[in-house]
């Protein structure tokens, strides 16, 4: 028996099982603890089930996912959006270094991937997903890097990148509280006390109206419509190939800077931030319920070795030299906290992290302003060049 579902019951079934991931968090408390998203959950569930079904020759679903990539170009525009270059001088110095040291991280999660894909044997491309793609950029990057690096010849990079986003989601949660309590212990540390709290800089809205809402979703559609036109402007004028959302996303960045020199009330960042999460919870759900396991099964190897040493590398790289060059203070643990949290995973991976230690330990106002400002979108203007530069060196 086969269920063929079309466009509009596909976003239908993701709405779904988005909401029984989250019924799932609720449920389940080691869930909730290392911050797995309920569309990541719930995907899953679906996938896992849809597996055993059509392995047994009991029932085959056929999915419609033509508007994942419209629900994937706003997330990452509300991304771009939200992006506020003021927010860098808050941070000061320390957000400078934090965010060079995730551009670095960048640079060697692909190196990693690659060459430990190359040893198995597999495209160099697939690298990049179990890379930078799905490490430090998550279920989100992944699925637009992959659904690309598939489109140049790697078959099964989507299905692929998607299990090595969620296996270091999982590793970022289990690692980034048990390393930092240890630092913590051994040199003694303890917050401090701050003069001036740091503000996070974010704009509240009290209320919401139609009006408002209508403003914001037309210059994302804008930010939509014409950074996508420029990013493949950019790939026909220099064969680089672009997944479609970044043009979209970076021209989201320029337009949210310059608005907010003119009339900042034109983008109310609520309502950005409300569409971002529905779309991200859609795009995703549609994501991971289409994985494919027959990609997945026999490339377990490689995934796991892959996996292994991206968790060394960056557990090393955040014990040993991000902490000291961040001065080895107790805001600079709380901040490899974070960093453990989205270098293997995702930013609320990161604050989940950082919300276990403080509870512990005691606050720390800095590292809750720099992570996620750095996690969110500063990162990727490093990362999306150092991926799509790897893209293109190995798929041509």
């Amino acid at each position: 028996m086969t269920i063929t579902l079309n466009d509009i019951t596909t976003v239908l079934l993701a709405f779904i099982v988005y909401l029984v991931g989250e019924f799932l968090i609720k449920k389940l408390k080691f869930l909730y603890r290392f911050a797995i998203p309920a569309p990541v959950i719930g995907g899953l569930l679906f996938a896992v089930i849809a597996w055993i079904l059509s392995s047994m020759n009991i029932l085959t679903f056929k999915l419609n996912t033509d508007f994942q990539t419209l629900f994937m170009l706003a997330f990452f525009t509300t991304i771009g959006l939200g992006a506020s270059f003021s927010l860098i001088k808050l941070g000061g110095r320390l957000l400078v270094i934090y965010w060079l040291a995730c551009g670095f991280l960048a640079l060697m999660q692909n190196v990693i991937g690659v060459s430990i894909a190359s040893m198995f044997g597999m495209q160099p491309l697939m690298g990049v997903v179990m890379g930078a793609a799905s490490m430090e950029g998550g279920h989100g990057a992944v699925t637009a890097y992959g659904s690309t690096i598939e489109e140049m010849g790697a078959t099964g990079a989507l299905s692929i990148g998607l299990a090595s986003a969620t296996l270091g989601l999982i590793s970022g949660g289990l690692v980034g509280g048990p390393v930092v309590q240890s630092m913590i212990r051994k040199f003694n540390l303890k917050p401090t006390e701050e003069s001036t709290e740091l503000n996070t800089h974010y704009e509240r809205h009290e209320s919401i109206d139609s009006s408002q809402f209508i403003m914001t979703s037309a210059v994302i559609a804008f930010c939509m419509a014409i950074g996508s036109l420029l990013g493949e402007w950019f790939t026909n004028v220099t064969g680089f190939a672009l997944p479609g959302y970044v043009g979209a996303m970076f021209l989201a960045v320029i337009v949210r800077n310059v608005i907010e020199g003119i009339k900042p009330e034109i983008i109310n960042l609520k309502i950005n931030s409300m569409i971002g999460d529905i779309t991200l919870a859609v795009f995703l759900s549609m994501a991971l319920m289409s994985i494919n396991f027959a990609e997945i099964s026999g490339n377990v190897v490689p995934i796991f070795v892959t996996l292994i040493a991206q968790v060394l590398f960056i557990v090393l790289f955040g014990r040993f030299v991000l902490f000291n060059l961040l001065g080895k203070s107790f805001d600079s643990a709380i901040m490899i906290a974070g960093f453990l949290g989205h270098g293997l995973g995702a930013t609320p991976n990161a604050m989940a992290n950082m919300d276990s230690v403080t509870k512990q330990f005691g606050p720390s106002r800095k590292a809750f302003l720099i992570v996620p400002v750095v996690g969110a979108f500063l990162i990727d203007i490093f990362a999306v060049p150092i991926i799509i530069t790897t893209m293109n060196m190995f798929g041509n």
